[in-house]
């Protein structure tokens, strides 16, 4: 077991969730349409605005700012997205659900920490029944704050009531683990719920 470690604070989408955004517009549009609306180099595209989302915009800012760069029909397809946004939400990630009642079986307090909004996380929770052992959550949208940000580590540590020397924070993205590190948690670099489980509890 990593040395001292109390508390563990999960993000969300990439080590709890099977998030595919991509599933919201399947069927509704054609390969091309879905293609270009997830378009990683397009600078005002939905990474951007999802990540304006995470911040806490409305979905109705977002929808009359990327008009007003895309036109109104593409911004109908973003409509869609936000629309069927639950299609998105696809599962848990494999093996995480058996390492959270494993974690909770041997007391550790488990939490959330996630760049997601209230909407999301609400239908997360009424969806898998596995979030419940979490104690307690830090939603971005809510806090106008995003990882990597230190101060959203600070803000969840004193939420939670949590020791940063004896807490493990676990992320898929490798700058919020390092982040986690900088504020004087654990951060551990998601890859897999095996690979985790061998690194909280040991090869035994």
């Amino acid at each position: 077991m990593m040395g001292g470690m109390r508390d563990v604070i999960f993000d969300f989408c990439g080590v709890l969730l099977d998030w595919r955004p991509r599933l919201t517009l399947e069927g509704q549009y054609p390969q091309g349409v879905i293609d270009m609306f997830f378009d990683e180099n397009d600078p005002r595209g939905f990474d951007y605005y999802d990540r304006k989302s995470d911040e806490g915009w409305t979905q109705e800012r977002i929808l009359e700012e990327y008009e007003q760069s895309h036109g109104p029909a593409v911004a109908w397809v973003f409509r869609t997205y936000f629309e069927h946004f639950r299609k998105s939400l696809y599962g848990m990630i494999p093996g995480m659900p058996e390492l959270l009642t494993e974690l909770d079986a041997r007391h550790i307090r488990l939490w959330g920490l996630t760049n997601f909004t209230t909407e999301y996380v609400d239908e997360v929770y009424g969806r898998f029944p596995e979030f419940s052992l979490l104690r307690d959550v830090v939603v971005s949208s809510q806090e106008h704050l995003v990882k990597p940000d230190p101060r959203i580590f600070e803000l969840a540590a004193e939420r939670f009531g949590v020791e940063v020397e004896s807490c493990v924070f676990v992320d898929d993205t490798l700058a919020n683990a390092e982040a986690a590190d900088e504020v004087g948690m654990q951060g551990v670099h998601f890859t897999g719920a095996d690979d985790l489980r061998a690194r909280l509890l040991g090869a035994g």
